[in-house]
Formats: structure tokens, C-alpha cells, sequence
């Protein structure tokens, strides 16, 4: 060293004891203060709780997850934290209109009425799609959500937003569901929703059909939530994308992330999958005290 740390010390100005004391410190890690120790400790949990979430998650959930694995920590330390180190949540954004209402085709009333709760599963569903760029043109993806979870039931991705991408996206759903009886089926007026081969299938599965107001994301809320949720923390997250292949894969992949490890605010941060088995669990204990 040139000048030596005393006389680099009285330009700063800092105390030498401080530089002293910090040289010390990187040579004996046990000397650092409790808070040094639990931070860097914390920290790698935090990382693998954003890591496991693909980088998603901001620090609310981080901490729900970390409170689930037993993890005992505020929520503001949390927040410290990630702030400090620039970890961050993905943030959402506007997409474009892709409902096309065509006046002459029947529609079914709304029995919803934009109260988006259910009592048991396979009780309502919510369908929509969103679109995606991709460097061969624009693919399209469709889902199905059982509300009373928040579960993706049944998806699709296709090149064209035609009938056929909803009705796979509602033959997975039956098939994975067991062709559930008492269901209302609810998405907004796009074209493809009320065309006759979709109303006819809603019709033989014994399922009834319940149609927003064209244009209105509120008429249709939880399907455009999940819309949203799917851009964010796939599409834009992970763009550019080149092949409809790409978007199929990411799709499958954050299905099954979504359902069984993402955690929802909306059903008290617990996966989907994991609130419908509490569901089934205490109707189970229910009949033994019956």
C-alpha cells in the first residue's frame, strides 16, 4: 500500500479501528454481528424459495413460503433483503383485446354475475385465451380454471384462435375432471365460446353455459387473472420466443408449477392442488363421524 491506512483513513475520513475492525471480520466470520450471520444465512433461503417460484415471486410470497417451511422470520426482513440485492418479483402489464363477439350467434345468460366463488370443486369453471408473439407469427393459449381452487383444469396452445383451440382446452378439462355433473361452464362472448360445436359439447357433457358481456374483463375476472398471472411469469418473462413448440413446453411446465407449488393469495397462499386435498380430506372425515 502506497500511503498506508492510517493516512487513507484521515482523507475519507473514517476511524482506522473501523477499517481494522472490518479487515478482521472477513478473516473471522464468527466475529461479525448476529444480524451479518442470520442475514447471509436468510438470504440463501430467500434465493432458493425466488429460484424454486422461476423467479417470480416477490417478497410476500417469499415469505408465506418461507413461513410454510418453517422458516421463521419477519416479513420486513424479507423485504430488506431482496430490496438490498435487487430480487425481485415480476411486475404484470396490459395485454391486447382478443375477445371478437359475433351479434348473430345465441349466447347463454350470466349466471355468474362476476361472483367468482365456489363452494366445491367442479362446481365453476372460467374459460378464456390470450395470445403469444412468437418469431414464426402469433400462437394462442387457452385455459380452464376451476374457481373454487384456482386450478387450471384443462389448456391449449394453438396457431389459430378458432373453436378448436377452446374445445381441446374443455376436452382435457373433462377428461382430467371425470366429467363432472352440476358444473356451470363461464367465459366471455367471443365467437369461439358460442359457436354450435362448443355450446352442443357443453350441452351432451351435461354442463351449463353461462356467457359474460362482451369486452368487460370484469364480466370474466378470474379467467383474465389468470390470463395475466401466465404472461407475466411466462411470456414476458421468458421472451423472445421462437417456435409454438417453445410456448407449449413453458406452458406445460408452469401448469404444473402453478397447480401444485405456486402459492395464491386468494385461497390463503396454498397451491391449488393443496387446498382441493384439504377439501376432499375433511369430507372424508366428515362421513367417519357421520
Amino acid at each position: 500500500m502506497v500511503y498506508g491506512v492510517e493516512s487513507i483513513c484521515r482523507v475519507l475520513p473514517i476511524a482506522p479501528s473501523t477499517y481494522y475492525r472490518h479487515a478482521q471480520r472477513l478473516k473471522q466470520p464468527e466475529l461479525r454481528a448476529k444480524r451479518c450471520v442470520s442475514d447471509k444465512c436468510l438470504l440463501a433461503q430467500i434465493n432458493t424459495v425466488w429460484e424454486d417460484s422461476l423467479q417470480v415471486y416477490g417478497y410476500r410470497k417469499v415469505w408465506h413460503q418461507l413461513q410454510r417451511e418453517g422458516v421463521q422470520v419477519a416479513r420486513c426482513t424479507v423485504a430488506r433483503l431482496m430490496r438490498k440485492h435487487s430480487i425481485q418479483g415480476v411486475w404484470r402489464g396490459k395485454g391486447k383485446r382478443t375477445t371478437v363477439c359475433d351479434p348473430e350467434l345465441q349466447r347463454a345468460d350470466d349466471l355468474v354475475n362476476r361472483q367468482f366463488t365456489a363452494s366445491r370443486p367442479n362446481q365453476l369453471w372460467v374459460a378464456d385465451f390470450t395470445y403469444v408473439s412468437t418469431h414464426q407469427g402469433f400462437v394462442y393459449t387457452a385455459f380452464i380454471i376451476d374457481v373454487f381452487a384456482r386450478r387450471i383444469v384443462g389448456w391449449k396452445v394453438a396457431k389459430r384462435m378458432d373453436t378448436d383451440l377452446v374445445m381441446d382446452a374443455l376436452e382435457q378439462a373433462l377428461h382430467a375432471r371425470n366429467k363432472p355433473k352440476h358444473l356451470i361452464h363461464h367465459s366471455d362472448r367471443g365467437s369461439q365460446y358460442l359457436s354450435i360445436r362448443y355450446t352442443e359439447r357443453l350441452q351432451a357433457a351435461q354442463v351449463k353455459a353461462s356467457v359474460g358481456t362482451t369486452g368487460d374483463s370484469y364480466d370474466n375476472a378470474l379467467a383474465e387473472t389468470v390470463n395475466g398471472l401466465y404472461k407475466t411469469e411466462v411470456i414476458h418473462h421468458q421472451k423472445p420466443w421462437r417456435r409454438m413448440i417453445d410456448v407449449e413446453l413453458a406452458t406445460l411446465n408452469w401448469v404444473d408449477w402453478f397447480n401444485h407449488r405456486r402459492l395464491l393469495s386468494s385461497i390463503g397462499y396454498v397451491p391449488p392442488a393443496e387446498f382441493e386435498m384439504a377439501y376432499y380430506r375433511q369430507l372424508e372425515e366428515s362421513a367417519k363421524v357421520a
